[in-house]
């Protein structure tokens, strides 16, 4: 009777989310028109020989369609009876609007930082990825000459970009990127145009030489037209308009004023100082260090650098180590397969000089899985010489940067998406930084009491850059603290690198303002819904169970997510 219960639940789980997936594939159907390269990165082969032309005249007809598509899922909303489908089409209603709202204002308002560069290197770098299946590379250089303009009905890449920024300068009253920004990416093309070349390289693909040639050609003449005709005009002032920062928040999931959540960092800043002064006097007794001063014990810890060949095997090391800790602490369950840990290229770094997680194809996977990239060197800016890391290759380090990374954090997160299945709304239109990142620093918090030490001071100073982001990042954008000030709170009480702060101050002024704001905000959530939990559960309360049942409803909001796990996990417990 089991076997058949059990048969019966999966049938009806399958049929929910087969429903729910022709929701979400009338929105996938509009975006692999206007955006291939996209829907070749989620695994369809039958896009790795098109490209996205983001001329104005394509914006607005896939705006008509997705408005099309809106107004069809508003309309299954008001019908619709099964829990969970409703909960999808809200997820999707949601999303869209604020796209269609985003596009609205930057239109309106905004002189885009278009980089084709940037755009090239990313269009090109899933079917040129060490998982891509072979038979798919060749199709780069049919790609590549499309965006050379060298193919049949084609403008290079390049020309579409320029007139994009023109229609847009055009306009009376529009703000323009910051000055900053524009000039730091422009200094880090040239290390992004090489990077193309060398992945062709690598996989030994043939045919691609000239086009290349004309891209490079063509990239070097736009980043001169850009430094001409833009950057002139480019804001002094970093700060984005308050429209513009409300909706970046908005956009990674944060829903509460920016003052609200700098005051709560404010004060989880200060407790984890307090944790870290304690564990600080314990090691500083036991390895006799002349400061217990939580910051001297860290660059202490910081001296005991890994390089070169060495640090593989210690972040290899150390996953084996975290892995035998969740198994017998029983905290969640661990697939079989192996988690794919490597270091990032020249390239990779200047587009994302952090350790970061490069997740799984989530729509059409054909066995790729997710990979955890250690940078290792900040690329320079305007000539000065690159600045090196010393935050990610020490021992300590490897402990907090596993759990967030790979296990249980984000490796977990994704690929059991991919292994056990979720409806496309939650993989793909309820991704955002602070479902997904919440997630990461959480693990890294169920893995600290069992950490030695040394790790556990670490991992406290990695969720104090967590809490001091959620602060500097709105006050600066307030200018309340400069981008100097930043850089002092970063180096003297969160203990990083000047590398590690230049990069962090960069992603709350020019890259990404208001996304590092979701780790702390993320985490939050977290916490107070384990609690909740707890709190009803008492001693029948089950981690495992807890966080199994997290992960298999993939990237749910945190509203949408403690309903259920107030409607299906605490019932399902009791």
């Amino acid at each position: 009777m089991k076997i058949i219960a059990l048969a019966l639940l999966l049938l009806q789980s399958q049929d929910w989310i087969e429903k729910s997936n022709h929701y979400t594939n009338l929105l996938l159907d509009v975006s692999k028109k206007y955006n291939p390269e996209e829907a070749s990165s989620e695994g369809l082969a039958e896009y790795d020989t098109k490209i996205s032309v983001p001329t104005l005249a394509n914006s607005e007809a896939e705006r008509r369609e997705t408005e099309a598509v809106l107004a069809t899922l508003k309309a299954a909303a008001k019908t619709e009876t099964d829990k969970n489908v409703s909960e999808d089409l809200s997820i999707l209603i949601k999303r869209t609007e604020y796209e269609l709202h985003s596009d609205d204002y930057a239109r309106e308002n905004l002189v885009p930082a278009l980089n084709p560069a940037r755009f090239v290197y990313q269009g090109l770098r899933p079917l040129l990825d060490d998982q891509s299946v072979e038979a798919r590379r060749p199709a780069a250089v049919i790609r590549l000459k499309e965006y050379a303009g060298q193919a049949a009905g084609f403008r290079a890449i390049t020309e579409v970009m320029q007139q994009r920024i023109q229609e847009q300068m055009a306009k009376p009253n529009v703000v323009y990127p910051s000055r900053q920004r524009l000039e730091t990416e422009l200094s880090r093309n040239a290390v992004i145009v090489a990077g193309i070349g060398d992945m062709f390289r690598k996989h030994h693909l043939t045919g691609w030489e000239d086009s290349y040639a004309t891209l490079q050609s063509k990239l070097t003449a736009y980043d001169s037209w850009m430094r001409a005709n833009v950057l002139p005009k480019a804001r002094t002032d970093f700060r984005e308009p308050p429209k513009q920062y409300a909706l970046a928040l908005e956009g990674v999931g944060i829903d509460i004023p920016p003052a609200q959540l700098a005051e709560m960092a404010h004060a989880a800043f200060t407790d984890m100082q307090a944790q870290m002064k304690d564990i600080a006097a314990k090691i500083a007794e036991q390895r006799h260090l002349p400061s217990s001063d939580y910051r001297d014990v860290m660059k202490a810890l910081k001296k005991d650098q890994v390089t070169g060949d060495a640090i593989m095997p210690l972040y290899e090391g150390r996953l084996k180590q975290v892995e035998e800790i969740i198994r017998e602490h029983h905290l969640v369950t661990l697939p079989s397969r192996p988690c794919i840990i490597r270091l990032a290229s020249a390239a990779e770094t200047a587009q994302s000089p952090a350790p970061h997680m490069v997740p799984p194809p989530l729509l059409h996977n054909t066995g790729q899985r997710g990979e955890f990239v250690l940078p290792l060197n900040m690329p320079g800016s305007n000539g000065k010489a690159a600045e090196t890391y010393d935050d990610f290759t020490f021992d300590a380090a490897a402990w907090t940067l596993i759990a967030h990374e790979a296990r249980p954090g984000h490796e977990l997160q994704f690929d059991s998406m991919v292994e056990h299945g979720v409806s496309l709304a939650r993989a793909l239109f309820a991704f955002n930084s602070t479902n997904v990142e919440g997630w990461g620093l959480y693990s890294e918090s169920i893995m600290l009491p069992y950490m030695p030490l040394e790790g556990q001071l670490v991992s406290i100073d990695y969720r104090l850059l967590r809490a001091a982001r959620a602060f500097l990042d709105p006050e600066l954008q307030a200018g309340k603290v400069t981008p100097e000030q930043a850089m002092t709170v970063l180096t003297r009480d969160v203990v990083t690198s000047n590398a590690m702060a230049r990069q962090e101050v960069e992603r709350y002024t020019l890259q990404a303002p208001g996304q590092a704001n979701s780790y702390f905000y993320g985490y939050t959530k977290l916490i107070a819904l384990r609690a909740e939990t707890q709190a009803l559960l008492g001693n029948k309360f089950n981690a495992m169970h807890f966080h199994d049942f997290l992960l298999s409803q993939g990237l749910l909001p945190p509203d949408l997510m403690r309903q259920a796990v107030l409607e299906d996990f605490v019932p399902s417990q009791r």
